[in-house]
């Protein structure tokens, strides 16, 4: 099974009803080029392309941008299409009802885990006051998936999602999984060293390419590090995702076909890490 870890819906007919959100969303996520998107078209090109299923990352900055994708509309897009999504929940830290909102998402709506963007919501998520939120995702058993590093995104500095940010959070929540998006891009080695030493983080190969996926692949996995560190030793911990839709699957995924990595290596990226990530499949490598 090949599995898309980075997804954002932001443009899903369902949870983008009108114009004014659309526009809105152009401007506050630098999306200018993009629109209104068919649900179940974008499946059948994700499958069309070798893509199973999808990891779906909504937002919520309902406090600094005054917009959200609720986690009800995230449940509802779920149920509607069966069997194609892991759906995420989304919650704004700094909304006093944050905890709340992120224990019904569990609960009560069944959601796959949390997605958070310390460079748009603008937080520093090794402050323990957002400890309560780890500690929910701990208790159900749902992992995170932090932005971590650049973010093309208007007002969204990177001092905020800096990989190094989060080794408090592996340190102090041991046993909770989370993934630094778009390995970290450009603190790459930062990334692969929290990987090395947590075996409870993982990335994603959603990176910032610049014209060629495979030649950003090639820089990320062979010069930025030793090739033999993704194949050796952060081959468990490292997922395939498309950050669509600013990329997609058919530009990226058949580009780690020609890494020069061990097919086990390319098949646990395609999709096995992700199982593990989601909590779908049990965690056997770690001894």
């Amino acid at each position: 099974m090949v599995i898309d870890a980075h997804f954002h819906p932001i443009f899903f007919e369902e949870l983008c009803p009108t114009d004014d959100v659309v526009e809105k969303r152009k401007n506050m996520l630098a999306y200018y080029k993009t629109g209104r998107m068919n649900t179940a078209r974008a499946i059948e090109i994700s499958k069309l392309n070798g893509v199973d299923k999808i990891i779906l990352l909504p937002h919520d900055y309902s406090t600094q941008y005054g917009d959200v994708i609720s986690n009800e509309d995230m449940a509802a897009l779920a149920k509607k299409y069966e069997g194609d999504f892991f759906p995420f929940a989304a919650v704004d830290p700094h909304s006093p009802d944050a905890e709340q909102k992120l224990e019904h998402a569990f609960k009560d709506l069944g959601l796959c885990g949390l997605k958070l963007h310390p460079s748009k919501q603008a937080f520093f998520p090794q402050d323990k006051k957002y400890y309560p939120l780890y500690e929910i995702c701990l208790k159900y058993n749902k992992p995170i998936t932090f932005h971590a590093g650049m973010s093309w995104e208007p007002n969204a500095l990177m001092e905020y999602s800096r990989p190094m940010n989060f080794e408090r959070i592996a340190v102090d929540f041991p046993k909770l999984r989370f993934s630094l998006a778009h390995m970290g891009f450009p603190w790459i080695v930062e990334t692969a060293a929290l990987l090395a030493k947590y075996p409870n983080v993982y990335a994603d190969t959603s990176a910032l390419y610049f014209d060629s996926a495979y030649e950003f692949y090639e820089y990320m996995f062979t010069k930025a590090m030793d090739v033999t560190w993704l194949d050796r030793a952060l081959r468990h911990q490292v997922m395939f995702g498309t950050n669509n839709r600013r990329w997609h699957a058919k530009r990226t995924l058949k580009e780690l076909d020609r890494l020069g990595l061990r097919d086990e290596t390319v098949e646990l990226i395609k999709g096995q890490n992700a199982l593990e990530f989601l909590g779908e499949k049990e965690v056997t490598w770690i001894s």
